[in-house]
Parts: structure tokens; C-alpha cells; sequence
């Protein structure tokens, strides 16, 4: 039995929630075309007969101006902690990449000397990866270099196939039933926030950040024969909360049912959701905000 951790990271919106997806042949990460869509490393577990890969998916590479920016250091140290424990990195890159950026020299600086690491050319259905691939062999020793499509599905199977042999021998650290790392609790809070990116794409990119207030399922309370969810949609100004509710709250009703039809799909319940919009003022840069919000 081999057993192991394979971490991801790359600059924003390459697409490293897709490709585990992609991975585990299922929605188990929220996607967005909008960068910083992932904010804590979240694990994922693949299995077969004979292995169990923990993927760690990372925030992008955020450029932190002033020590203000709490939320960034945040984000930053997520990808150093999961760069600190992993057995293999999975470096993934955009295959139309035509020349390097800032971020791709902050990347390398932090990629562990001692653990191997994958080029991974992401988009290979769109463009030609031999380009990239020479561009980035400038900045580091690969293990192996492999051009894959999340979307299509191309180049999946070899990607694994190159995984195998950096994954040490070990027992499965989780029971082979189990897909992810939380608890349905935060996923409901990451599949609310995933549709308010998909919703409200350029009007509050990153500045809205989810609650779950209450969170009571049947499970746990046989009386109720739905899953009931309240939470609390944050913006940072009122003129955010305004674009979050809408025109006679047209946008939050519809934010609420996309995602209740998403939650039902994971969960197998029938669900009720109660939204809300609060302001907190200049939460990503409050400590406190932040720790009550998760990012801490």
C-alpha cells in the first residue's frame, strides 16, 4: 500500500481547483474564472486498491503590498504550510504561457528543494506546451513535465502515472469512503461563495466572504426533515451589500437557490436556506473579522 501527499500550487486562476477535480472525476473544489477563488488549503483524497494521494489544494500566490493586507499573509502562509508537508508538488502552469512573470520567480524561490516536483501544463487543449515547458525549465529541476486539459480530461491518467513513484510506501491515512478533508459545513460555506463569484463576477470579486450561522441537519436534529442553513453574506461597504441583495433582494433570492440545488446535489438532502448581507468594514484587513471568518 502506498500512501502519500501531493501538494498544488501556481499562480492565480491556472487552474489547480479544476485539475482535482479533474483527479477525482468530480465537483469536489469550488472553480471560478476569478482569481483568489481558493482561500484555505483544502485536502482531497484519491483512492484506489493499492494507493491513497491526499491532493492539497493552495490560494494562488498573492502579492501582499503593506502588513495591513491580513488576508494575504494569510493565503501566502497557507501555501507555505502545505509546501512544508507534502511528499510531491505539483507545479501548474497555463500550457499558453509566452513568458514568465513575477510571480512565476516567486514560486520557484519557495518550492522545496528536497521533495520532487511536476511541471504540470495546464489548458493543453488550447495551445501548445512546448514553448512554456522550455521557459520553465529555467527556473527549476523537474521530475517530470506533463501537459494535461481539466476540462477535457486529457492527460489525467498519465499525470498520475508520473505521481506513483514519489508516493512512499504507508497505510491509508483516511477510510477510503471519505473525499475530502472537512466537514459539510464548510463546503456549504465554499459552494455559497462559489456562486456569488459565479453571480456577481466583477462587481465584488473578492471582497465577500460567507458565514454559516446555523447549520442543522436531520442527522443531528430528527425532527426536521430538511437541511437547514442560515448564513451570513459579508462586504466589506454598504454600496457591496447593496450589489449583493439587489433590486428587491432579486440577487440573494437567486444566490440562495443555485445554491441549494448545489448543496442538495452533495449532501443527498432536501435544504432550506436563510441568507442575509452584513457589512464589516475593511474585514481583510481585521484580525479579528479574519478569525471569525475562518482565515486565521
Amino acid at each position: 500500500m502506498k500512501c502519500g501527499i501531493v501538494s498544488l500550487i501556481g499562480r492565480p486562476n491556472v487552474g489547480k481547483s479544476s485539475l482535482i477535480n479533474a483527479l477525482l472525476k468530480t465537483h469536489a473544489l469550488i472553480i471560478s474564472p476569478k482569481p483568489q477563488t481558493t482561500r484555505n488549503s483544502v485536502r482531497c483524497i484519491w483512492n484506489d486498491d493499492n494507493a491513497q494521494v491526499i491532493f492539497t489544494d493552495t490560494p494562488g500566490l498573492y502579492h501582499v503590498t503593506n502588513s495591513r493586507d491580513k488576508l494575504g499573509i494569510f493565503l501566502n502562509d497557507a501555501i507555505l504550510d502545505a509546501l512544508d508537508d507534502t511528499d510531491c508538488v505539483l507545479w501548474l502552469i497555463d500550457a499558453g504561457t509566452r513568458r514568465l512573470q513575477p510571480d512565476d520567480y516567486s514560486i520557484a524561490e519557495i518550492l522545496p528543494k528536497n521533495r520532487p516536483v511536476i511541471l504540470v501544463a495546464n489548458k493543453a487543449d488550447k495551445s501548445d506546451t512546448s514553448h512554456a515547458f522550455r521557459l520553465y525549465d529555467n527556473l527549476h529541476s523537474f521530475a517530470a513535465k506533463i501537459p494535461v486539459s481539466a476540462k477535457t480530461k486529457r492527460g489525467i491518467d498519465t499525470l498520475m502515472a508520473a505521481i506513483m513513484p514519489h508516493i512512499p510506501e504507508g497505510e491509508a491515512i483516511y477510510d477510503p469512503d471519505i473525499l475530502m478533508d472537512t466537514t459539510e459545513k464548510f463546503m456549504a460555506g465554499e459552494i455559497i461563495r462559489e456562486k456569488v463569484l459565479m453571480l456577481l463576477r466583477d462587481e465584488v470579486p473578492h471582497c465577500v466572504a460567507v458565514i454559516i450561522d446555523e447549520y442543522k441537519s436531520p442527522e443531528e436534529y430528527p425532527d426536521r426533515k430538511k437541511l437547514y442553513i442560515r448564513a451570513s453574506l459579508i462586504t466589506e461597504t454598504e454600496g457591496q451589500k447593496r450589489i449583493v441583495i439587489g433590486a428587491n433582494g432579486s440577487m440573494i433570492k437567486h444566490i440562495g437557490e443555485i445554491s441549494r440545488k448545489a448543496i442538495e446535489e452533495v449532501t443527498g438532502l432536501d435544504v432550506y436556506i436563510d441568507l442575509w448581507a452584513k457589512v464589516i468594514p475593511g474585514w481583510r484587513r481585521n484580525p479579528a473579522a479574519l478569525r471569525r471568518l475562518g482565515y486565521a
